[in-house]
């Protein structure tokens, strides 16, 4: 059918949530992921002056200047660095925090911005059409693909471009699960997954696959890493011997894959 892609994708997503007992007895929401670090993600993508291909691939549309919409703006990663050239930047996200600190960011920065609180697409009608739109990490959080890269389309005039990585964020924390709940997680769907949805689409997709240095957390206390894991693990502090003593056991990666995946749209 003509939706294969796209059914898979949503259904390898939803293999992703975590067991009704697990969750119920979380303390903290493995969702939530604080402000701080986005802010930091942005400060260190405009300390990266090379940038890498999505940063390249936005550029290019923007040679004149112009607007940029960032979907799922976090901290604004993957839109600060683009002004100048762009001459504003709107964010749109489903946290107030994160786009406050978007704001800060910008205005820091000088750059003209616009907030919009709230889920793509749904919040999408009224934000007015961009020359580029990025979306960095954020469609692995998406079951629906279709209207969500849709309504990317239709609110950019020259390019969309999206970047993830290779494989669902979370797969490398799977050994985690088995030890400390023995619950063997998904590994389902990979950035490849994603590009085939785009393609049963219609869309004329161009990617490109390239190498970024993994979160380093050495550079971050070591109670922090383990507090962020635990609400990633749904397990109380009275975990946290266990997976500091973990961690210790994990071969330390250096770089991680990802993948950038754009298209030309008339707007």
């Amino acid at each position: 059918m003509a939706d294969d892609a796209a059914r898979y994708w949503s259904e390898a997503l939803a293999s992703w949530a975590i067991p009704d007992e697990i969750l119920t007895a979380a303390p903290d929401s493995p969702w939530a992921l604080p402000p701080a670090v986005f802010a930091r993600a942005a400060e260190l993508a405009l300390a990266d002056v090379g940038g890498g291909p999505s940063r390249h691939l936005a550029l290019e549309a923007l040679d004149d200047g112009g607007s940029v919409i960032d979907v799922g703006v976090g901290g604004g990663a993957a839109s600060l660095p683009l002004a100048p050239p762009a001459r504003r930047l709107t964010g749109v996200d489903q946290s107030a925090d994160m786009l406050a600190a978007f704001a800060r960011a910008a205005e820091d920065r000088g750059v003209h911005h616009a907030e919009v609180l709230g889920r793509w697409p749904e919040v999408a009608g009224p934000v007015a059409l961009a020359d580029v739109v990025v979306c960095h990490h954020v469609v692995y959080n998406v079951g629906e693909l279709v209207p969500f890269a849709r309504a990317l389309t239709t609110h950019a005039r020259r390019r969309v471009v999206v970047e993830l990585t290779a494989e669902h964020p979370r797969a490398r924390t799977n050994w985690l699960w088995r030890e400390l709940h023995g619950l063997e997680r998904p590994s389902q769907p990979v950035a490849s997954d994603a590009v085939a949805v785009l393609e049963e689409m219609g869309l004329d997709v161009g990617v490109e696959r390239h190498r970024h240095p993994a979160p380093l957390w050495r550079e971050v206390p070591r109670q922090e890493v383990v507090a962020f894991l635990r609400r990633q693990l749904c397990v109380g502090p009275e975990r946290d011997a266990e997976i500091d003593a973990l961690l210790d056991e994990e071969p330390e990666v250096v770089t991680r894959e990802l993948v950038t995946i754009w298209w030309d749209s008339g707007g």
